[in-house]
């Protein structure tokens, strides 16, 4: 096989001019990114109703094959908190074999869409759709931690969110002061330390300081020692699980669950992960990886497993030049597996809980929402339905019903804008000022058009024509005359594209939107994102507009 064969994983094509430097900045980062998924794991374990070693284990397995094998130069492989909801359910059911079964299920379907190609098919799901799963499994991660936050006395909580709440609302007087205050000086420290360094990882700061701080003045709290009697010190044991047949059917909605959520979050971080870097990731490679490592966990008693938007991002931001980045992650917490192993016994329940809260928080996406509620109804249907699925029924319903929402919301999108209309003087005459015959295109604007209804499934098409803007002139018209729809996920890929010209030096001009696009970037937030004063009705209009541009910034310059 050709070393250039794009199909490789990214290890490969990183390692043919790999250098000593890149190593050390791959070990630094790979060594941060480490101690930030420290608290992490262990937290995402014991919120999906597992042992913090289970989280660990998959952070190192899933983490190192993830990078190792994976398509994305810098992706963070583990356990997240996207499977948190699901994996407590079926845990809750069917238990830890029940919870290995799926896992291995939904590494054999990602394996599947890897090799068939399928790893683009991810787009097809709409933004309305990903913010509703985003927000309610936000919720539901924050729900799921009230109970150790606050120290409170009760035993088996359900895992209905409305019977949850009631319950826990019942037991708020059993509060436990000092766990609160535990919870609550993390808190603390992971809001009001990144204020003033970011190059310490403030989760491991709140993390040392409050198990120390119950250490020394033994407060009566509950610990990962009390409760799971710690963490064994050693290499993640190797088991084949104990698979029951008969669990095969009832599990097999709960595999494709994850696996699509596996899909949906690992693709989400390869394109943040892309966006930082400059780099370009392979969807299918990425999702053969995600399988591979699926399949693997449960053998070394992991759980499910995906890309980790935050733990990428951290990767990215502390200087990681490749994969082994990533691979250096994983065995930094196989170090402290094998060393230090037995100090997280003193780690309080509460602070765990208090980085689950953190985490819930930077995942649910809420500055969305707005930009959502600008959009229509027929969006704001798809969101809202999507969201309350998710928090009041489960999230295997909740994609069901998304997608067909979305499906049908695509249908309707490309009915209403076809049209069957007599050709008239006055169309002729319109269509004049919309025409590009004649015009002479100035050496300073790159002239792009979109063709047809730009919506969900179709939006990945701007990001691969646009993937190097550096190649574009000072001032790039984007021609809407031939587009004849556009939803969410269209709005919000104009927008990364004008904020990615933005941040180059570059200007973005809008030009010739039809009625329905019309309306939709016209809204507030959109305008924000490219200025009322760029979107012009026609070419010419742009062609002007594009000539204020390059002499305001010709003087400026001068």
């Amino acid at each position: 096989m050709s070393i250039s064969n794009p199909n490789l994983p990214k290890l490969v094509v990183s390692l043919r001019q790999y250098s000593r430097q890149m190593f050390v900045h791959d070990l630094l980062a790979g060594i941060t990114v480490g101690l930030v998924a420290l608290p992490l794991a262990m937290a995402f374990g014991i919120a999906s109703g597992v042992t913090p070693q289970a989280g660990l284990y998959t952070a190192v397995v899933a983490g190192f094959l993830i990078s190792a094998l994976g398509g994305s130069r810098t992706q963070i492989g583990g356990p997240t908190g996207a499977f948190v909801v699901i994996v407590a359910g079926i845990v809750a059911r069917f238990g830890l074999p029940g919870l290995a079964m799926v896992t291995l299920m939904a590494g054999i379907i990602l394996l599947a869409m890897g090799l068939t190609g399928l790893g683009s098919a991810v787009r097809f799901i709409p933004r309305p759709v990903v913010i509703g799963f985003t927000n309610g499994i936000a919720v539901l991660i924050a729900s799921t931690q009230i109970k150790d936050f606050f120290g409170l006395r009760v035993g088996a909580v359900p895992s209905e969110f409305l019977p949850r709440m009631k319950l826990l609302l019942a037991h708020m007087p059993s509060l436990n002061w000092q766990a609160f205050a535990l919870g609550a000086a993390t808190l603390a420290i992971m809001l009001i330390l990144p204020r003033f360094t970011k190059r310490v990882p403030s989760s491991i700061v709140a993390l040392l300081a409050c198990t120390v701080a119950c250490f020394l003045f033994h407060l009566p709290v509950e610990t990962i020692g009390t409760r799971f009697g710690g963490i064994p010190r050693g290499l993640p044991p190797f088991a084949i699980p104990d698979f029951h047949a008969e669990h095969i059917l009832p599990l097999i909605p709960s595999a494709f669950t994850v696996a699509l959520l596996a899909a949906l979050e690992s693709m989400l971080s390869a394109v943040v992960a892309d966006s930082m870097t400059g780099d370009r990731h392979n969807p299918n490679v990425e999702l053969v990886a995600q399988g591979i490592a699926n399949i693997t966990s449960p053998l070394f008693g992991g759980i499910p497993a995906t890309g980790a938007i935050a733990r990428t991002a951290t990767n990215i931001r502390s200087g990681a030049r490749s994969p082994v980045s990533g691979m250096v992650h994983a065995l930094t917490l196989l170090m402290i597996l094998l060393v230090a192993a037995p100090l997280a016994s003193f780690i309080p329940l509460a602070t765990l809980a208090a980085v689950l809260f953190v985490v819930a928080y930077n995942m649910g996406e809420w500055r969305e929402i707005p930009g959502i509620l600008q959009l229509g109804f027929t969006a704001i249907s798809v969101w809202l339905v999507t969201f309350a699925l998710t928090v009041f029924a489960d999230l295997t319903v909740a994609v069901s019903v998304g997608m067909a929402l979305a499906a049908l919301v695509y249908i309707y999108r490309i009915a209403e804008t076809t049209t069957v209309t007599p050709v008239t003087d006055d169309y002729i005459r319109d269509g004049l000022s919309h025409s590009l015959q004649g015009r002479i295109i100035p050496p300073y604007v790159t002239l792009l058009r979109i063709h047809g209804p730009f919506l969900f499934g179709t939006t990945e098409k701007l990001l691969e024509a646009t993937s190097n803007v550096e190649v574009f002139e000072p001032v790039v018209i984007l021609r809407l005359r031939n587009m004849t729809a556009i939803d969410a996920t269209g709005i919000h890929a104009i927008e990364s594209f004008a904020k990615r010209l933005t941040e180059s030096g570059r200007t973005l001009l809008l030009c010739g939107a039809m009625e329905q696009p019309s309306m939709l970037l016209q809204k507030p937030r959109f305008l924000d994102h490219v200025g009322r004063e760029n979107i012009m009705p026609n070419i010419q209009a742009a062609l002007d507009r594009a000539k204020e541009v390059y002499e305001s910034r010709a003087a400026i310059a001068s």
